[in-house]
């Protein structure tokens, strides 16, 4: 008996999506893992800026303060995509020219610690500026009643503000993370094998390109599904024993 014409687009499809040559899996699962570390990378990495910038615009000098609003406002301002070819293109030039300049050889840079670079600067102020607002949220109260106790600015810091502040700015933040996920799909144009590059190359290849963009709409919705499912247990967790305002 023949095969239904369906049975052999599904055959086809299959065949397409298999881990091993001449599937495309593993070439799709390798640009998601690069994706993920990635995104992990340049969070972890705009955390660190954020959590500075986000106490450097509160309780920082006046210049401290001019620098912080010039470098929110020109990453928030300018479109994502034309910053990561500026920031790539200006992060590998300037190193270089630095290392000429001091008598070294050109470098090669990792194109993954280039991604996180980049991805981490322009997650930075985003997360400066929710982080700077979890701040402002924290009850007044509670840090005078703090500090009436004696308590550091370090301790203070420590048993107050950064807590409520997590508690405050993590629906900003898990944000942020999603964003995170979907702006590695930007490190296309420069050329590095992440999710999307590795879909456009298979679907270039095969011609097969619903099959393959398919694929990656579902791996990336995964990705947000999970995501979504972790962040709000962080989110419960991170809310336990304060008063339910709702209602």
């Amino acid at each position: 008996m023949m095969m239904s014409i369906g049975a052999v687009a599904a055959a086809s499809t299959l065949d397409l999506l298999a881990y091993s040559p001449p599937g495309w899996g593993a070439t799709l699962l390798k640009g998601l893992l690069n994706s993920i570390v990635i995104a992990l990378g340049a969070y972890g990495l705009g955390l660190l800026i954020g959590i500075g910038g986000a106490f450097g615009k509160l309780y920082g000098g006046p210049v401290l303060k001019d620098l912080l609003a010039v470098y929110t406002t020109i990453v928030r301002a300018v479109p994502e995509l034309v910053l990561i070819l500026i920031l790539f293109y200006a992060f590998t030039g300037v190193l270089n020219e630095a290392l000429l300049a001091w008598g070294f050889d050109r470098v090669q840079i990792s194109p993954i610690v280039t991604g996180i670079a980049v991805l981490g600067i322009v997650q930075g102020a985003y997360q400066t500026e929710v982080l700077r607002g979890g701040i402002l949220a924290v009850p007044s109260g509670q840090i005078e009643a703090a500090r009436a106790m004696g308590m550091s600015r370090g301790l203070l810091a420590r048993r107050i503000t950064l807590p409520l502040m997590a508690s405050n700015a993590l629906p900003g933040m898990a944000n942020l993370w999603l964003n995170a996920t979907k702006d590695t799909a930007l490190l296309a144009v420069i050329g590095f094998s992440e999710l999307t590059q590795a879909t456009k190359q298979a679907a270039s290849t095969t011609k097969a390109f619903f099959t393959f963009f398919a694929a990656a709409m579902v791996l990336y919705l995964c990705i947000s599904l999970l995501s979504t499912f972790l962040i709000g247990r962080i989110e419960k967790w991170a809310r336990r024993g304060q008063r339910d305002m709702r209602g």
